[in-house]
């Protein structure tokens, strides 16, 4: 179940991350709306509504969940930015994969938004000067802050995790 829940293992935070590994984290967040959108493309509405492991979700609710977290990502990086050290809110993401938009919404709607919240993101990050990397927020759940530079490791990993589940899912069912 471990495997099926992190196909790509956890998140593990390093103590400090390269220029190097930025420029892949920023590439990464970059290609992924095309490649969440590959991974969909030739599914039908069956499949679409199909859990990823059992208990998880189905793909039209990680696809719809990819854009909100991402939302949500952007908009605490933007805040870290601009206030100083910002106390983040967080929000039920289980709740929001339950609400109707993500019921009722083609995931094309996600899928277009990601590509333009995706290119916005990477666009901000990679004019970042070495300061404005530092710069953090503290998540209230977590009790500690994270910095730019694991922001960006995280939703480098958040959203490879989850084109592991469609492509997993795909695999196991030989879609």
């Amino acid at each position: 179940m471990e495997a099926l829940q992190y196909p790509i293992g956890r998140f593990e935070p390093l103590p400090d991350y390269s220029p190097a590994m930025l420029r892949e984290y920023i590439n990464d967040i970059r290609d992924l709306p095309t490649l969440v959108e590959m991974a969909v493309q030739n599914l039908d509405a069956f499949q679409l509504q199909k859990p990823y492991r059992p208990g998880g979700w189905n793909i039209t609710q990680v696809v719809h969940h990819l854009a909100d977290s991402h939302i949500n990502a952007i908009t605490r990086m933007k805040m870290a930015l601009t206030e100083e050290k910002p106390i983040i809110k967080p929000y039920d993401e289980a709740a929001w994969a339950e609400l109707e938009d993500v019921k009722n919404t083609p995931i094309n709607v996600s899928i277009t938004l990601l590509h333009a919240l995706h290119t916005r993101w990477a666009n901000l990050m990679e004019r970042l000067t070495p300061e404005q990397w530092e710069r953090s927020f503290i998540h209230p759940e977590h009790g500690r802050r994270f910095n730019m530079k694991t922001v960006a490791a995280n939703y480098a990993w958040h959203g490879k995790h989850h084109l592991g589940h469609i492509q997993g899912l795909k695999e196991r069912m030989n879609w």
